[in-house]
């Protein structure tokens, strides 16, 4: 930015994350290092600069505030008017000013970085193992924010009362916990301590190597973090990983583990340069890595039948000291059973979690805000799984600039979306709204979000499926005066989610391909393929109808699936025999075959993810399952790296017109997977090909799609595109068409991307 010869005087305005990450301190050092005098505050809405000088001193710190602000910070606007000087003397630091109406971006939490690390692990610094060390640079932020502008009285640190050598730092700009509003020592900060199962305290000497000696003893803890408790245990021990399943209600689903060093990961997994540097990051999320599962010692009741294991760096000081302490990989799993909310607070966690951990690693720091762990993968770039710590809120800026809009998001894997001017705040993971407990955080949630970033929704965006729970609270809350609400197809979403975060504004082919959608012909869509940009989609094909026999029961019990595709498509005569799933009891065969003759309780579905579970039924891979998409990843996982000579072994489908509309055909699909079983073809084998076949359906209707349109953009989304497999396979296919392929990063292609697209959509649709 050039400064033109009006005067010498800047008035500056900064928009972004420029709160809680030492910017303030930095423009002070910046003004002392050029000479200039004026002031510097935080608002409501930006950060606010006064400075005067000569013109080149002005131009150079102009230059460098974007150029060189602190790693944390993250700028989205600078706007700067010349003015004559006003004969300032120094420079100073002003108050925070709040400003009605306005707001601000806030900062996620963020790893514990090196320096603090440093003084947790040297005995002669005052923080020494003191597990709430924290700067400018890193430790809690919105997990801990009550109300902006971003300062510690309306945090959940305000009970704490800096010591004179903690105060001296928080008031020094020079220092780098200059207004770190959760600074804090062992003097005058949070303390810890170790209860047991009932609350009683345990008496010990050192609260950190009594819980690592509990660990080590085999002993599940529950520990309280950042946004939440975890449950934790010692990762090498299959007993102690069994007790946490049996505890938890979490029998197959694999859990994640924290490793101490990134070198100790390598120990266990393969990891990408990518990966390495997603792991190191300042946001530390969960990665899910290539497991090295013949020369590691983690159990593998941590991630069963799976090739990929969810790892994570220690993210704060307690976590470094335990991993070192206990010298051990420990699962680090949500404190919480089943899919309700994660626990947050000591007397919630002791009340819900008191039958699965034997003791509770508490604190007494408050937690506003409830915050899962991210998870992400790595497929040539990083995809978000979920989107949570360290991530959310920070938006996902629009390439237009919206309505005040809340979008309630999906049923599975619930986010919501509120957007404002070019920011679409897309929650943190919420979780499964199925109870309601769920409901709650889902409601407290939206209410903080709105405070904190000065939001009144005008309109109110919603899945179409009637018995969505964020569906009804859309319709209940939409009832209010001055509010309009606007039903969004959920594939429609899918696929705008997907443009929106990659900025593409116009129309595409999108493959929608998940588990469950609430489709407008009140089927249950899922393998679509559809003509959307932001505002309008045309269904044009999608994979052949089929009944789900005993509609959940179908989900949960994949070999349901099967009987109904070979039923419905190759005549109830079909022979199992050879199968695995002759094994089915003749009762339970009977009765499936009686509700799909007379069509009850068997809902319609054109649904990918139901399509893979058959197939891994019908292969004997998994009949039945024990959470979202397992039979789906465990035929995944079976497919073989590198067999070259498997990838133009096509199995056989057909796309047909039907009453206007492209059908892919699977009978003969699911009569040759059913033939390779009975000829004893290894699942390895019959996954790999099958997985080709999918890619090979995706390109060919795609390819019949741009004949007729000439779009060559194809867009990718929904939850069976997790499948990396798939991914690759659908992603080289399309390309070798000559087509444009557009794929998550952002947010996730699953249903937590749902609200962001619904968000859009609403933009556009409402008038």
């Amino acid at each position: 930015m050039l400064l033109t010869k009006v005067g010498r005087l800047a008035r500056i305005s900064v928009r972004g994350v420029v709160q809680g990450v030492g910017f303030r301190p930095f423009v002070y050092r910046l003004a002392q290092e050029y000479s200039l005098k004026g002031w510097v505050r935080n608002t409501s809405g930006n950060v606010e600069i006064e400075v005067e000088g000569n013109e080149e001193a002005l131009e150079n710190f102009l230059s460098d505030l974007q150029a060189k602000a602190p790693p944390m910070a993250r700028i989205e606007k600078v706007e700067a008017t010349f003015h004559p000087p006003k004969g300032y003397t120094g420079f100073q630091i002003g108050e925070s000013l709040s400003r009605e109406g306005q707001y601000q971006l806030v900062s996620p939490d963020i790893a514990t970085c090196d320096d603090c690390k440093k003084e947790i692990f040297s005995p002669t610094d005052r923080r020494f193992r003191y597990p709430f060390t924290n700067c400018t640079n890193c430790g809690p932020r919105f997990t801990i924010i009550e109300d902006i502008p971003y300062d510690r009285p309306k945090t959940t640190m305000r009970k704490f009362e800096m010591c004179p050598q903690c105060q001296q730092e928080y008031a020094d700009p020079l220092n780098r916990r200059f207004h770190a509003q959760p600074n804090a020592c062992p003097k005058c900060g949070p303390s810890l301590e170790l209860v047991d199962g009932n609350g009683n305290p345990v008496d010990c000497s050192d609260v950190i190597t009594a819980a690592s000696d509990l660990l080590k003893a085999g002993k599940v803890l529950a520990l309280k973090g950042l946004g939440g408790f975890h449950l934790a245990c010692d990762a090498t021990s299959d007993e102690a990983i069994n007790t946490l399943r049996a505890r938890k209600r979490r029998q197959g689903k694999p859990l994640a583990v924290m490793l101490s060093t990134l070198e100790e990961i390598e120990r266990h997994c393969l990891v990408s340069p990518e990966e390495r540097k997603l792991l190191q990051s300042p946001q530390c999320p969960i990665v899910l890595l290539r497991w090295k599962r013949s020369s590691s010692d983690i159990s593998p009741a941590v991630a069963p039948n799976l090739n990929y294991l969810g790892v994570m760096l220690p993210y704060t000081p307690l976590h470094h000291l335990l991993l070192s302490e206990t010298n051990l990989p420990l699962v680090m799993t949500s404190g919480n059973i089943s899919e309700e909310p994660i626990a947050k607070d000591n007397d919630e966690a002791l009340r819900r979690l008191s039958g699965i951990a034997d003791y509770f690693l508490v604190h007494n720091r408050d937690i506003f805000a409830r915050y899962d762990d991210s998870v992400y993968m790595v497929e040539g770039i990083p995809q978000a799984i979920r989107r949570a710590r360290s991530y959310a809120p920070y938006p996902i800026f629009l390439p237009f600039k919206s309505k005040q809009i809340l979008a309630c998001g999906a049923e599975l894997k619930n986010t919501f979306c509120l957007t404002k001017d070019e920011h679409a705040f897309l929650s943190q993971h919420i979780g499964d709204m199925e109870n309601e407990e769920t409901l709650e955080h889902f409601e407290n949630t939206i209410e903080l979000y709105k405070k904190l970033f000065r939001l009144e929704p005008e309109i109110i965006a919603y899945d179409m499926h009637p018995e969505y729970l964020a569906t009804k609270y859309a319709l209940e809350t939409g009832s209010e005066p001055g509010l309009s609400l606007t039903p969004v197809q959920h594939h429609h979403a899918h696929i705008v989610s997907c443009l929106v975060e990659n900025k593409v504004e116009g129309t595409v082919i999108g493959v929608a391909f998940d588990g469950t959608g609430y489709g407008t012909d009140g089927t249950i869509w899922g393998g679509e393929f559809l003509l959307a940009d932001w505002r309008r989609c045309q269904r044009v094909g999608h994979l052949e109808y089929v009944p789900l026999p005993g509609g959940e029961a179908a989900i949960k019990k994949p070999y349901r699936m099967a009987l109904g595709y070979l039923y419905s498509l190759l005549g109830e005569d079909f022979s199992l025999e050879g199968l695995p799933i002759a094994k089915v009891n003749p009762a339970e065969l009977e009765i499936i075959k009686q509700q799909l003759r007379r069509g009850v309780n068997c809902p319609l579905t054109s649904s990918a993810g139901r399509l893979f579970d058959a197939v891994s039924a019908l292969a004997g891979v998994s009949g039945e399952i024990d959470y979202e998409a397992q039979a789906a990843i465990e035929l995944e996982m079976l497919a073989p790296d590198e067999a070259p000579e498997l990838g133009s072994k096509l199995y056989p489908f057909s796309i047909v017109e039907h009453q206007g509309m492209r059908v892919v055909k699977l009978g003969e699909l699911l009569s040759a997977i059913a033939q390779d079983v009975r000829n004893q073809v290894p699942a390895s084998v019959i996954s790999l090909k099958f997985h080709h076949t999918m890619a090979q359906i995706i390109a060919g209707m795609c390819k019949l799609i741009m004949g007729e349109t000439g779009i060559t953009q194809v867009a990718l989304s929904g939850g069976v595109f997790q499948n990396r497999l798939l991914l690759r396979l659908a992603t080289a296919a399309l390309q070798k068409e000559g087509f444009d392929v557009i794929t998550h990063h952002l947010v996730p292609c699953n249903d937590g991307g749902i609200s962001l697209g619904q968000a859009v959509i609403a933009n556009f649709v409402s008038v």
